[in-house]
């Protein structure tokens, strides 16, 4: 019999369950760019009212849903966005709003908590007096969770204050949600509230809530018929999409339940790493599903730790030459946590051992 495999590299690994298989093969379907899938309609019907907005569309990636959303609010040539230093936008989705969209970027330097500061957002606004040189500034974007801040959540009045200079300004905002809920359920605010300064939201289907394909974006219907347009400009129409809306149905209805437990996990996780002195952890940072994690010895590096894990049938992520990242999910049991934990134990006493070899021999 195969070795369970305990997958923490992302939340993005999660296999659709038995329910998610049987709403797929069972799904009422039709042609979705011709706007005629029932339950594309139906699911992002339900999306809309969940997030608080008029309307929604489905897309097949997060990386569609923000490049989407960034260009249908800047829509005139020389147009600019305000965005962190080290959100996802700028630094994993290949500069798409430039290289596709002509969009430039102004980035303000993300706070260890994933905020910018409110003084420099407004800093970073283009004044009108300098438009024969300078792009003009129409959109800012939060990440929430700020997954490069260790999952952080960005709160209401957080949120709200940006929104308020947003509007003073006369720009959009907007908020990759990719990990929307997993704030929502930390902060103890319901989703719709959190998001009611946005203008528009993409919310990750295949991350928390565990669907194996698809984003969500929300917003006005004028904003969606915008982004509709988009998505067949950019090749994300596609047509019997409620084969996987069904599954996303039953992601949203079954494992949203399932977020706080992921977060208390994560906790576990970080209080047995914390015990390991060859590691160091934040354990104020694991506020949802992630747990981040510095190496203290010089003798143990993050792809060392993550070739031994996977020795054991662990799997995890270096996200830089000291850290490592683990992100739980639905999928991931307690007892699971209990067996990361003792290979980690085994994989630092085996390379720590391995180190002291030569010293041995040559005494």
């Amino acid at each position: 019999m195969a070795t369970k495999v305990v997958d923490l590299r992302s939340d993005t690994v999660t296999k659709p369950s038995e329910a998610m298989r049987a709403a797929m093969a069972a799904a009422d379907v039709d042609d979705d760019v011709l706007g005629a899938d029932p339950t594309a309609c139906r699911f992002e019907a339900e999306m809309a009212r969940i997030m608080g907005k008029e309307a929604a569309l489905f897309v097949p990636s997060g990386t569609m849903a923000n490049l989407i959303s960034v260009l249908a609010h800047c829509d005139a040539r020389g147009s600019e966005v305000i965005l962190g230093h080290d959100s996802h936008i700028h630094v994993y989705e290949h500069g798409g709003i430039s290289t596709l969209g002509g969009v430039h970027p102004r980035t303000v330097p993300n706070n260890p908590d994933g905020t910018m500061d409110i003084d420099r957002i407004v800093a970073a606004i283009r004044s009108t007096d300098g438009a024969l040189y300078y792009p003009t500034t129409r959109l800012i974007c939060l990440e929430n969770t700020h997954g490069n801040s260790g999952g952080k959540c960005l709160t209401v009045e957080y949120t709200d204050k940006v929104g308020e200079v947003a509007k003073a300004h006369g720009l959009k905002l907007h908020i990759d949600g990719a990990r929307i809920f997993n704030a929502s359920v930390a902060l103890g605010v319901p989703v719709d509230r959190l998001v009611r300064a946005a203008d528009s939201v993409s919310v990750c289907l295949s991350k928390g809530i565990g669907a194996p394909v698809g984003s969500v974006i929300v917003g006005s219907k004028a904003f969606i018929h915008k982004a509709k347009i988009l998505r067949k400009t950019l090749g994300g129409g596609m047509r019997q999409v409620g084969v996987l809306c069904a599954a996303a149905e039953v992601g949203v209805r079954d494992t949203l339940g399932k977020l706080a437990d992921d977060h208390r996990k994560a906790k576990v996780l970080a209080d047995g790493l914390k015990k390991i002195k060859q590691f160091t952890v934040d354990l104020t940072s694991v506020e949802t599903n992630m747990v981040f994690f510095d190496m203290a010895d010089p003798r143990i590096t993050p792809a060392k730790l993550c070739q031994a894990l996977k020795q054991r049938s662990v799997l995890a992520m270096p996200t830089s030459p000291k850290s490592v990242r683990f992100v739980v999910h639905y999928q991931i049991s307690d007892g699971d946590i209990q067996y990361t934990l003792k290979c980690i134990e085994e994989a630092v006493e085996e390379m720590l051992a391995c180190d002291a070899k030569p010293e041995q021999l040559l005494s």
